[in-house]
């Protein structure tokens, strides 16, 4: 096993979960991302799987959002996530100053999907979950 697959499968320990294997194939082989996505030209940032318990830990995002794990944003107040709630889990932004799931915008129904669709719609702002 690689490093990052020792990373990703801590990641997945420590959080209880199994990431989907469109994710954990992007971070194994592309390991991040963090740029402006033309045309659309909104900023992407995918935190690489060393970054990942660390990202989750920081301030009371884990007990205001049961479920949930962040693997990246838009390089702001942004968070895309995980909402491990359902199954398979979707991809939603959520403010860091949220204070509970209705404030999750729906982003994608899976990692592929939003790297799809991403450099022609970007960040979406208006699809409640």
């Amino acid at each position: 096993m690689s490093s990052n697959d020792d990373q990703i499968a801590q990641a997945e320990r420590r959080f209880g979960v199994r990431f989907p294997e469109d994710y954990r194939h992007f971070l194994a082989t592309e390991g991040s991302i963090a740029r402006f996505v033309p045309p659309a030209d909104d900023f992407l940032m995918i935190n690489a799987s060393a970054e990942l318990i660390e990202v989750n830990e920081a301030g009371d995002f884990q007990e205001r959002f049961p479920g949930s794990i962040v693997i990246g944003g838009d390089g702001s107040r942004e968070l895309l996530t995980y909402d491990f709630r359902q199954e398979p889990p979707p991809l939603v932004l959520l403010d860091v100053s949220a204070q509970d799931w209705s404030s999750a915008i729906h982003q994608a129904t899976s990692f592929s999907a939003l790297l799809e669709q991403f450099p022609e719609t970007g960040w979406k702002w208006d699809e409640r979950t």
